[in-house]
């Protein structure tokens, strides 16, 4: 299995520094939270935290903002534990870790020798249908034509995502 961490991950991956801020704004939001583990719901978080990806930037102009998903993050998981004291770096939840082996994957398949971005961990956190993330994503409107559009977007000759 891959290492957690976006940088670590493999020889042939190499991680754009805005895929690897929005790991890392993902586990920031989870300790926030008070959550045990960084989920796929906080992976998506980190994107809309970071704010400049163009990940970020199709979310939020589909009405998909940092507000609204914390809001559907708790109404889906419950608030924290007031009393808990998340661990520096929350470990990934299944769901998360398959997420960012799909980005990574995908990447890889697509014959691109660039980065892994955001808006291929986004498209990972999309294919783990199950996940929080996902649930989260498209009881805010994104749906499958979205993915099929972001899809489209980034595998354009000489489109630089991040």
């Amino acid at each position: 299995m891959a290492s957690r961490t976006p940088n670590g991950i493999g020889s042939a991956a190499k991680w754009s520094c805005r895929a690897i801020k929005s790991f890392a704004m993902a586990e920031l939001e989870a300790r926030k939270l008070k959550y045990p583990n960084t989920g796929t719901e906080a992976l998506l978080m980190g994107i809309l935290i970071e704010g400049t990806s163009e990940a970020a930037k199709f979310l939020r102009a589909n009405g998909v903002t940092l507000f609204k998903v914390r809001e559907e993050t708790v109404k889906l998981l419950g608030k924290g534990d007031m009393y808990f004291f998340s661990p520096e770096h929350p470990p990934l939840t299944e769901a998360a870790q398959r997420a960012i082996d799909k980005a990574i994957d995908q990447k890889l398949k697509s014959g691109d020798s660039g980065e892994i971005t955001a808006c291929n961990l986004l498209l990972g956190i999309w294919s783990e249908v199950d996940s929080a993330g996902h649930k989260i994503m498209a009881a805010l409107g994104f749906n499958d034509g979205k993915a099929k559009e972001l899809e489209s977007l980034i595998s354009r000759p000489g489109f630089v995502a991040d």
